[in-house]
């Protein structure tokens, strides 16, 4: 479900576009799986992609940006990507009190992507990390504020405002969904920085240098897949505002991706 922060963003910016979006809800979450496997999902996801004429393909996801970005760039090296980068350099170029939080799962935190940003833009910055154990699991039922997120999100950023943190990073999609809450817990002193603008400008910038933007004034068309029930990838759809969709059922033969029920 994390990538549909992404989407949001991205349907904004570039309304004219035709989308495929792939939720793989039989492999959630991808956060506490090696990274290794995570990769072997986003090729299969991005041959079924590409199966489907994509132009571009969005990794909306951190942990995948992690494990498999820089693999699929040299896999495929015709088809531009764009991946999930922890926004460690806007925070610390704005941060008053040279302290951070991260909200990350695992996998992210463990990845060559996260310590080539961190090694890049963090000198003099403190960076406080976090992979709030049980998060992502709440947001894919639904679960944006109730006691156990609370709880969840409490015991990470008490100690990070302790340490006098005044900005928090979000590195993984699902959270944007609890940024309500987020807020509430750290106050509107303290900023929450979402990536999805960042994405979704990125991914306007390289269809805009490729010439592949879609040469229209209508809406683009927006199709939705999952591994995981339809059904429920469409009640959660309609939960955070999108119109009423048809969810099609996409089912995992080893690590091949295809269409069926």
């Amino acid at each position: 479900m994390g990538g549909l922060s992404v989407l949001r963003e991205i349907i904004r910016q570039l309304p004219q576009e035709d989308i495929l979006y792939i939720a793989d809800q039989s492999h959630v979450p991808y956060g506490r799986r090696p990274l290794e496997e995570v990769r072997d999902y986003a090729v299969g996801i991005t041959e079924y992609l590409l199966s489907k004429q994509a132009k571009i393909i969005v990794l909306a996801c951190n942990t995948a940006s992690a494990a498999a970005l820089k693999y699929l760039r040299q896999t495929y090296p015709d088809v531009p990507f764009v991946g999930m980068e922890p926004a460690i350099k806007p925070a610390a170029e704005t941060t008053k009190s040279g302290a951070v939080g991260v909200l990350a799962t695992p996998a992210t935190f463990q990845g060559e992507l996260y310590a080539s940003v961190i090694e890049r833009f963090a000198k003099g910055v403190t960076v406080y990390q976090h992979t709030c154990p049980g998060l992502v699991q709440q947001i894919e039922q639904g679960d944006f504020d109730s006691p156990v997120s609370r709880k969840i999100l409490e015991e990470a950023l008490l100690p990070m405002l302790a340490a006098n943190i005044d900005t928090v990073v979000l590195g993984c999609t699902h959270y944007p969904f609890v940024i309500p809450l987020i807020q509430a817990i750290v106050g509107d002193q303290v900023r929450v920085i979402d990536p999805a603008p960042a994405v979704a400008r990125q991914t306007h910038r390289l269809l805009e240098q490729r010439n592949l933007l879609k040469d229209s004034v209508s809406t683009g068309k927006l199709q939705f897949a999952t591994s995981g029930k339809p059904a429920f990838l469409k009640s959660f759809l309609e939960r955070i505002g999108f119109p009423p969709a048809v969810v099609n059922r996409v089912r995992w033969e080893g690590l091949r991706l295809v269409d069926g029920v």
